[in-house]
C-alpha cells in the first residue's frame, strides 16, 4: 500500500508542477486599446432594453492611441502619407446595410478605414482589404470609395483618438476627433 500511495502523491506533484507551469502570463494592457462604436448610438446596449427604434447600421472597431503631449498632425501623424484611422490593427468599419458616401454605393460589409491628414482636410478612404495590421501593406488598387472632408479646429482638446456616430439630415456622420481636429464623413442611408 506504501508503495500505490508514494505513486499517487508522486503524480499529484507532478500535475500540480505541472499546470504551474503551464500557467501563461496575462498580457499588458496596450497603450493604444481597442474600442467600438455603433449607429444608432449604444444600439447593443438598447438592443438587450427592447429600446432599440431602429434597426443597426454601422459599427467601427477602432485602437485608441494617446495624445500624451505629443503634437499629433504634422509630427507625430506626417501630413499627406496614409495612416491606418487609429493604432495597432487598422480601423475597420461594418455597414449592415447598402449605404452611400458622397457619389459612391457601398454595400453591406466590412471595410478598411484609412485617412490622409492635412492641416485643412482628410481624404477618408475605404479599402475591401480586411484584417490589416497598420498601413504597411496598403493597397490603393483595393480602394472603394475616397472622400475627402474639411478638418475643423476644436478648442477642447481630446486625449485619446476617438470615432463616433451622429444623425444628419437623410443618414449619418461618421465623426473622427484626436488633438484638435473634428472631421465629419457623411453616409446617406
Amino acid at each position: 500500500m506504501r508503495g500505490l500511495s508514494a505513486i499517487c502523491v508522486a503524480l499529484l506533484m507532478q500535475f500540480t508542477t505541472m499546470g504551474q507551469n503551464g500557467q501563461s502570463k496575462v498580457p499588458a494592457m496596450d497603450k493604444s486599446p481597442m474600442d467600438v462604436s455603433y449607429y444608432p448610438v449604444n444600439y447593443p446596449i438598447l438592443k438587450i432594453q427592447d429600446k432599440a427604434n431602429e434597426p443597426v447600421v454601422a459599427r467601427v472597431v477602432y485602437s485608441r492611441p494617446q495624445k500624451n503631449g505629443r503634437l499629433v498632425f504634422g509630427e507625430l501623424l506626417e501630413y499627406n502619407k496614409v495612416w491606418r484611422l487609429g493604432a495597432n490593427e487598422a480601423t475597420e468599419i461594418e455597414f449592415f446595410k447598402d449605404v452611400k458616401i458622397g457619389t459612391t454605393k457601398i454595400k453591406k460589409g466590412r471595410y478598411t478605414l484609412y485617412c490622409i491628414p492635412t492641416p485643412t482636410q482628410w481624404t477618408i478612404i475605404l479599402n475591401r482589404d480586411t484584417d490589416i495590421w497598420g498601413a504597411f501593406k496598403y493597397d490603393s488598387k483595393k480602394d472603394v470609395v475616397r472622400q475627402t472632408v474639411a478638418v475643423q479646429k476644436i478648442t477642447e482638446l481630446v486625449e485619446a483618438f476617438t470615432i463616433y456616430f451622429e444623425k444628419n439630415n437623410g443618414g449619418l456622420n461618421v465623426v473622427f476627433t484626436w488633438d484638435d481636429d473634428l472631421v465629419k464623413l457623411p453616409v446617406s442611408l
